[in-house]
C-alpha cells in the first residue's frame, strides 16, 4: 500500500508574554528580552499540520484534509485565535507560552482526535523566519 504525507496549514493570531514568575525580573528581561514585555506582544502564527499513513484505496486519501481542518477549529483554533495565551488560554496558565511549549500542546491536543494508525507531526511558525517542529515525544 502507497504511503503519503498530507498537511493543511491554519492560522491563528495570539498574544502572548514570556515569563517565569519564580525568577527575577532581571532574569526574565535577561532570558526574554523584548518577548518579556508586560504588556503582552503579538504573532500572526501558522501551523502546518501533517499526517502520514496508507492510502485509502476507497478514498485515495491518508486523511480527509477537510476533518483536519474542522478538527483544528474545534480543538485548537477556537481556543487560541485572538487570544492572549497567557490570560486566555488554560493550557497557558502553569505553562509559559513559548513556541514549544505551544506546539507540544498543540499536539497533544489534535493527536487525540486523529486516527491512531496514522503519524501526526507539525510545525509552527511564529515568525517567517521561527518555527518548531513537534511529532510527539
Amino acid at each position: 500500500m502507497p504511503r503519503c504525507s498530507v498537511t493543511r496549514r491554519v492560522h491563528f493570531n495570539a498574544a502572548h508574554r514570556l515569563h517565569n514568575p519564580d525568577r527575577s525580573d532581571a532574569w526574565n528581561m535577561e532570558t526574554f528580552g523584548p518577548c518579556n514585555h508586560p504588556n503582552y506582544h503579538g504573532h500572526n502564527y501558522e501551523l502546518d499540520l501533517t499526517v502520514e499513513g496508507d492510502v485509502d484505496p476507497a478514498t485515495g486519501y491518508v486523511m480527509d484534509l477537510n476533518r483536519l481542518k474542522r478538527l483544528a477549529q474545534d480543538r485548537l483554533l477556537g481556543h487560541l485565535d485572538h487570544k492572549n495565551l497567557n490570560l486566555d488560554v488554560p493550557w497557558f496558565r502553569e505553562l509559559i507560552p513559548t513556541s514549544e511549549n505551544i506546539a507540544i500542546v498543540c499536539w497533544r491536543e489534535l493527536r487525540a482526535a486523529i486516527p491512531a494508525e496514522l503519524d501526526f507531526r507539525l510545525r509552527l511558525w511564529e515568525t517567517p523566519r521561527n518555527y518548531v517542529d513537534y511529532e510527539g515525544a
